[in-house]
């Protein structure tokens, strides 16, 4: 199997919010968008997060269409948590867990976006 690239997606009630806390605090681009449904990708290592809207007609299987579930995370590693954390905190972004390190040397952070997403920074140390 060649694999050509990746995608994370997930439903959530309002895939526009979603898009823009992406593109606002993480640097994400639009790859397309249509009514309930929005691509991101990012410049930097071809990530790709799409998000649906809940309820979404074309979502395949139906018996799954529901919310994101929780304990889902979107996690990025950086180079400096510290210095990403003060900008996106200072951008106003929902702060869930300030940097803190844990014994095995992940140094983490999280925001949740508007649907409840939460996006998770990682720096090792």
């Amino acid at each position: 199997m060649k694999i050509t690239g990746t995608a994370v997606s997930l439903n959530v009630a309002a895939a526009d919010a979603s898009a823009e806390f992406a593109k606002a605090h993480f640097g994400f681009t639009e790859a397309m968008s249509a009514d309930g449904f929005v691509s991101l990708t990012h410049p930097d290592n071809g990530l790709n997060v799409i998000f649906l809207r809940t309820g979404l007609g074309s979502f395949k299987p139906q018996s799954i269409a529901g919310s994101a579930g929780q304990g889902t995370l979107i996690v990025l590693v950086v180079e400096d948590i510290d210095a990403e954390f003060a900008r996106i905190a200072a951008g106003g972004a929902t702060v869930v867990t300030e940097p803190e390190t844990e014994p095995w040397g992940e140094r983490y952070c999280q925001f949740a976006d508007p649907n409840g997403i939460v996006w998770q920074l990682v720096q090792w140390v």
